[in-house]
């Protein structure tokens, strides 16, 4: 039977909650993501091995029942049925169409949920199979070859190889379609780099940590020369023989967890050496890591070696802050909440700012460090990605251009950065390391304001700060609301509204309110209406950035990257001041490491009309308060 009318036929009652169809289709993905062993391991301990469809139909009807809403049970097996066995059929590629398993059910949503020619009758239940979109990248034909390029660094080990486990776990990389490639200068075999790897690889049985590293192979070479390079394609060109690939259609994704100045050599050898062969249903994308660039010349000069060797479509410039989930939650909250929307404007906010602190120094990355500095580290990266989220325009729709085109409305509308508007410190000791020069002036904290000249937010302040060897360690945006005009309750010397979104740790949104305290007395205080993630999502495991980001890449959504002529706009905002510092115009002044920072920082809040609120700490809820 056809997949899309097999599903049609399966799903007509596919009604209850939302939750309960999300439950449903959540459990078939996770199905259709496990290995062929787990999977022949659970059909067999489930059914025998003669069981057909309709079968196993049956068996759903009696042992599977909802955890949401057992009453519900002739509306949750139909949907749970269908869902698994679209996949079923899709990953035994059993559709008699002569289209791919991806291209029916492509075909079958498209058409209105229905293989008949009347829509009517696909209408009861679509919602059901909608949240498919979430797991179709599990029908995408073509096998998979992920690159890690600088597979021997501290950033592959800890961030880009635990990413790809993550997702290996949870079944968006599988077994049978995804190889991983490992490839540096560094002479070790196979086993030497999954030794290496194994132990940043958490929360998995070691029989699933072992299976995950069998996908991993290595190939040693230099950046500069075609032999490496020639007998990594050699490799990924086995790999994607023996899957019995239909020619043009494999996957090939290059992970550069390298400096930046080995970026032209790397993208030139995968240019010639490595591409796909051909653009049929595959391709060949690229991600890169920031830094990119020093300042403006050098990014665009960047940019241009890269552009041309890939379109836009095939570079992905990641910055790992467009990856949490609270960054991610900004455009929900601001465009979906009418309660936001009156109010997100200069006639209600009187500045915002948006935080970074560490509560440590640059811990033997000194010599690395000095050459970038607190600014290009953290601020021109991280913090004005966040910014552009904040203070962006509505984007026409969801399309990842047409959300990058209003980030670049917002880096344009920037007006130039005052000196008077900018602190800059180094904390003490911070010279005492080998690699740093004695007379280094590098900032390793720096608080400084951007004004946008624009309707909105003319006259409000965005104070980015940032810094290292601090006393404590946060990520966050503090939104400061104007005075309530007519204060009949003598209550501003207590605090004004803030809207706090803490990025990390303890992932949370807050809103400090003045209320009344409890007694007899008409007496005020400050307190808030919280939503801390941990408590109310303790079952949710909020996934890494990397996982996000290297899933989105799989998928081709560029939505949270960065876009070249967005690059450009953000170093256009930065590098008059980066070259001042640079020529010692600006000079960094010294504070103790565990502290606030220069106390210069707080007067330049303060005279940006920050209003701090003395007697008031936001103390994240756990459950025994409860």
């Amino acid at each position: 039977m056809p997949l899309a009318r097999f599903v049609i036929t399966s799903r007509f009652t596919c009604s209850g909650t939302e939750q309960e169809r999300g439950w449903w289709v959540r459990q078939a993905g996770g199905y259709a993501g496990q290995s062929g062993r787990e999977r022949r391991r659970d059909d067999e301990s489930r059914r025998g091995e003669g069981d057909s469809v309709e079968e196993e139909g049956k068996r759903v009807r009696t042992e599977y029942r909802s955890p949401i809403n057992r009453t519900q049970n002739h509306h949750s097996y139909h949907c749970q049925f269908a869902a698994v066995s679209l996949f079923r059929l899709a990953k035994s590629n059993l559709a008699t169409t002569g289209l791919s398993p991806k291209e029916e059910t492509r075909q079958f949503f498209m058409s209105g949920g229905s293989g008949d020619s009347s829509p009517a009758s696909g209408r009861a239940s679509l919602s059901c199979l909608s949240d498919l979109k979430d797991i179709e990248l599990s029908s995408e034909s073509g096998c998979l070859s992920i690159v890690v390029l600088g597979a021997s660094g501290d950033l592959a080990k800890k961030k880009t190889f635990p990413a790809l486990f993550h997702l290996f776990q949870q079944g968006f990389l599988q077994s049978g379609e995804v190889h991983i490639f490992g490839y540096a200068r560094s002479d070790i075999s196979d086993d030497g780099l999954r030794e290496r790897i194994r132990g940043y690889l958490k929360g998995a049985s070691d029989e699933v940590i072992s299976e995950f590293l069998q996908l991993i192979k290595y190939v040693s070479g230099s950046y500069n020369s075609s032999e490496g390079f020639e007998l990594l394609n050699k490799t990924i060109a086995e790999h994607e023989n023996s899957k019995s690939n239909k020619p043009g259609s494999s996957r090939r994704l290059f992970y550069l967890a390298l400096p930046p100045s080995v970026y032209p050599s790397v993208c030139k050898m995968i240019r010639s050496y490595c591409m796909n062969p051909s653009s049929n249903d595959g391709w060949t994308r690229v991600i890169v890591e920031k830094p990119f660039g020093k300042d403006l010349d050098s990014a665009e000069e960047l940019s241009a070696q890269l552009g041309e060797l890939f379109n836009e479509q095939q570079l992905y410039r990641i910055d790992h802050y467009l990856g949490k989930e609270l960054v991610q939650n900004l455009l929900v909250l601001r465009f979906a909440n009418r309660l936001f929307l009156p109010l997100w404007n200069r006639d209600n906010i009187a500045n915002v700012q948006i935080v970074f602190r560490e509560d440590f120094g640059t811990e033997g990355r000194g010599g690395y460090f000095d050459q970038y500095g607190i600014i290009r580290d953290i601020i021109q990266n991280h913090l004005l990605q966040v910014f552009c989220l904040v203070a962006m325009e509505k984007p026409v729709s969801l399309k990842p251009e047409h959300i990058r085109d209003e980030k670049v409305k917002v880096l344009q509308s920037v007006t130039p950065i005052n000196h008077d508007e900018v602190v800059l410190g180094q904390y003490d000791g911070y010279k005492d390391d080998s690699t740093v020069p004695d007379d280094s002036n590098t900032p390793t904290f720096a608080s400084l304001v951007l004004r946008v000249h624009n309707e909105r937010w003319e006259g409000v302040p965005f104070i980015l700060k940032a810094g290292k060897a601090l006393n404590n360690r946060k990520a966050e945006i503090r939104v400061q609301f104007k005075d309530a005009p007519g204060d009949i309750f003598k209550c501003k010397k207590q605090g004004r509204n803030e809207f706090v979104i803490r990025l990390q740790p303890s992932e949370a949104m807050y809103m400090k309110l003045t209320v009344k305290k409890p007694g007899l007395e008409m007496a005020t205080e400050q307190s808030e209406l919280d939503l801390s993630y941990g408590l109310r999502y303790q079952d949710v495991k909020i996934p890494e950035a990397y996982e996000r980001l290297i899933l989105d890449t799989i998928r081709g959504d560029q939505q949270h990257f960065v876009r070249r002529d967005e690059l450009r706009a953000a170093w256009e905002i930065f590098t008059p001041l980066l070259h001042d510092i640079d020529a010692g115009k600006l000079k960094a002044l010294p504070y103790k490491p565990g502290t606030r920072g220069p106390s210069e920082a707080d007067e330049l809040s303060k005279r940006m009309g920050y209003v701090q609120t003395h007697g008031y700490v936001w103390i994240p809820p756990t459950l025994s308060k409860f």
